[in-house]
């Protein structure tokens, strides 16, 4: 009994040394592509919360938005790899190297305090992470490396676990930046390109008071069991929400809207072919 005790409980702890990673990664993963949807539809005047996408959809979204940093991220701890592979740093350079290293750090957090009086400035929020967040990792990397050639200096965990805690802090953040970055320019590229989306052949009970320029209205003859009355040309489909569309003309103006509709009987849509024969 004691035997098959102890075996239910290694296999408990062996399902939450899996559960665990994969709920922190499958967070991770809905948290940036959170942002980065928030700033796409953002572009187009539209809370992402009133969209209605589901944790999945936004965990589909992430990819995107975390390629490049974490191509950047990989790419450094190669090259970190191999300058402590080539490199036989003597104790006099490691203590210089920190020295500088110290500075680098003290000017990213004083770049952050000054965010009243430089936060508008391009980058930003990108810059000081990255200039506080390597210049952490490569000062701990310093006192591991001080640690080793002169072991009177004692433990420096503490130090060392610190500066890694600040490091991984700014990679979120320089990621949730580029998470935001990434929105904005996916939206800004569909806005040239809105010809990429499905046409839209909307017929409505009552006539819309539409502002974008470009549309077309039509006022449908009346007849036996017709039931919609205007006819709206010029849309394309942004997105479909849990219980509405979202459209948007077919040719991008500083005057757009985007017109939201409900899912129900008071509207007809059609979507329309592509002008490509098979």
């Amino acid at each position: 009994m004691a035997d098959e005790r102890s075996q239910a409980e290694r296999w408990v702890s062996f399902a939450a040394g899996i559960i665990t990673p994969v709920t922190l990664l499958s967070a991770l993963l809905f948290y940036f592509g959170y942002v980065s949807a928030r700033s796409q539809y953002e572009y187009f005047g539209i809370d992402v919360d009133t969209i209605g996408l589901s944790t999945q959809d936004y965990v589909m979204r992430s990819p995107q938005p975390l390629l490049v940093p974490l191509l950047v991220i990989t790419l450094l701890a190669v090259a970190g790899l191999l300058v402590h592979n080539a490199i036989h740093p003597t104790s006099v350079a490691v203590r210089r190297a920190a020295r500088i290293t110290t500075v680098v750090l003290v000017l990213g957090v004083a770049g952050l305090l000054a965010y009243p009086l430089i936060g508008r400035i391009p980058y930003y929020a990108l810059i000081v992470p990255a200039v506080i967040g390597m210049s952490a990792a490569v000062l701990a990397y310093l006192t591991y490396l001080r640690r080793k050639a002169d072991p009177k200096l004692g433990p420096q965990r503490i130090l060392i676990a610190l500066l890694a805690v600040v490091t991984v802090t700014c990679a979120f953040w320089a990621t949730a930046t580029t998470a935001q970055y990434s929105g904005r320019g996916l939206a800004k590229s569909h806005a040239r390109e809105l010809n990429r989306f499905p046409v839209v052949i909307l017929d409505t009970k009552e006539k819309l008071a539409l502002r974008s320029p470009g549309l077309e209205e039509t006022a449908l003859r009346a007849g036996a069991g017709q039931t919609f009355n205007y006819r709206y040309r010029g849309l394309r489909l942004l997105v479909v929400g849990e219980d509405r569309l979202f459209l948007v003309p077919h040719t991008w103006s500083a005057s757009d809207t985007t017109l939201v509709l409900p899912l129900d009987s008071s509207i007809r849509v059609q979507f329309q072919f592509q002008n490509d024969p098979p």
